[in-house]
């Protein structure tokens, strides 16, 4: 089959895998993002908890499973990590996380602009011009990631227990 003809119903295409190019250079932008984000004084897992945030409200079950063990590895605790959908609703999350995560979230949503300003109204009184450009990249990042992962329905595999 040639790649042009049409594949078999029901099948994805890996993007990643059918576009190197392009997914390379997202990988790129991941790797500039995360140096952004070390460079602005935030720690890993606050990223990590803007990655899991940003993928629960994308449905990206590859991306919270690669983001979760990265962020037991980074020294988050399983509460944290087990109440994050809810994390308005819980007090585990210091101020400047719960800024962090607000601006996340308006950045997975950008058409909610009342969000957009509740959120960047938070961020300026809690985080520096480069935590916020931070927060934003990486969002914008792991959404890109979330998309490429959903759309090519990458599977998630039973890890066995040790």
């Amino acid at each position: 089959m040639s790649d042009t003809a049409a594949g078999p119903v029901g099948e994805r295409v890996f993007v990643d895998k059918q576009s190197p190019k392009a997914y390379h250079a997202l990988v790129e932008t991941a790797e500039a993002v995360r140096a952004t984000a070390a460079d602005a004084g935030l720690d890993r897992m606050l990223v990590e908890l803007i990655n899991l945030r940003v993928s629960q409200i994308n449905g990206c079950a590859y991306c919270l499973n690669v983001h979760t063990r990265a962020a037991l590895r980074a020294g988050e605790t399983t509460q944290r990590l087990g109440v994050l959908a809810a994390w308005r609703d819980t007090e585990v999350f210091t101020a400047r996380e719960r800024a962090a995560l607000t601006l996340a979230e308006a950045t997975t949503e950008p058409a909610n602009a009342v969000l957009q300003e509740s959120a960047y109204d938070a961020a300026r009184r809690l985080l520096s011009d480069d935590e916020i450009s931070a927060v934003i990249w990486v969002a914008i990042t792991i959404n890109a990631f979330n998309r490429v992962s959903v759309m090519s329905k990458h599977p998630v595999r039973a890890i066995p227990q040790q």
